[in-house]
């Protein structure tokens, strides 16, 4: 059954993250914050291999300009923001903190889960075999990332399995177009190109930076148009 993967990841993100609202209630503050710093650093180290599969890091890097510019012009990262937003109000009752924060679990957990060539790939085996595996194999390894991100950033990391659903639920259905044309080569820039924002979701975990990562998105689409002529 074709989507039978993307609902499976969708609702395995959903389920680890009310997992992790029920574990936050008996931790300590003291511990969040420690656990918080622990999943911000593995998250880097999560973009970083990502990011070393690269086999011409000017692509990377034209391709994440590129991608920032057209980004900045369409606001993602806002529209994105407000979509959280817009939830948070409807789930915390009009409190401006909590939506805020809401958001920031959404948009920060909607760019883990949908960056990545196990998101693309997985996808497409999807709708081209019915092959759910790699998906499902993705669901695992987020269902846990759900359930540690969620104590420490709230409800807004379940909604992420809305744009989890919709992102992998898109590419299935079009892979019967699409899925040719999808090389190898395209998806290692992609996936090094998703990584390096990765990376920046655990540096702004770690309050080191401030950086618009929705705004980066159009990159991983530069990186597979660059790759598929210049490798």
């Amino acid at each position: 059954m074709p989507g039978l993967g993307t609902m499976a990841n969708a609702a395995a993100i959903f389920v680890g993250a009310l997992l992790g609202l029920v574990f936050k209630k008996g931790l300590p503050e003291k511990w969040q914050q420690t656990m918080m710093s622990s999943v911000a650093l593995c998250i880097l180290v999560i973009g970083v291999q990502m990011a070393l599969k690269t086999q011409n890091i000017i692509i990377v890097i034209i391709s994440l300009v590129l991608g920032s510019i057209l980004g900045e012009i369409m606001d993602i990262e806002g529209a994105m923001n407000r979509l959280g937003e817009c939830l948070g109000n409807k789930l915390s009752k009009g409190d401006a903190s909590a939506a805020a924060a809401i958001a920031t679990g959404f948009v920060s957990a909607s760019i883990l889960f949908c960056s990545g060539a196990m998101a693309i790939f997985g996808s497409i085996q999807d709708g081209l075999t019915g092959d759910h595996t790699t998906l499902f194999a993705k669901s695992t390894l987020d269902g846990i990332l759900a359930l540690i991100m969620s104590a420490n950033l709230g409800i807004g990391v379940a909604l992420s399995a809305v744009s989890v659903g919709i992102y992998q639920g898109s590419i299935t259905l079009l892979a019967g177009v699409a899925g040719p044309w999808i090389t190898d080569v395209m998806l290692r820039e992609i996936t090094a190109s998703g990584g390096i924002m990765i990376m920046a979701i655990g540096a702004n975990m770690l309050h080191l930076t401030k950086i618009r990562i929705g705004n980066m998105l159009p990159g991983m689409f530069f990186a597979a148009v660059l790759a598929q002529y210049f490798l």
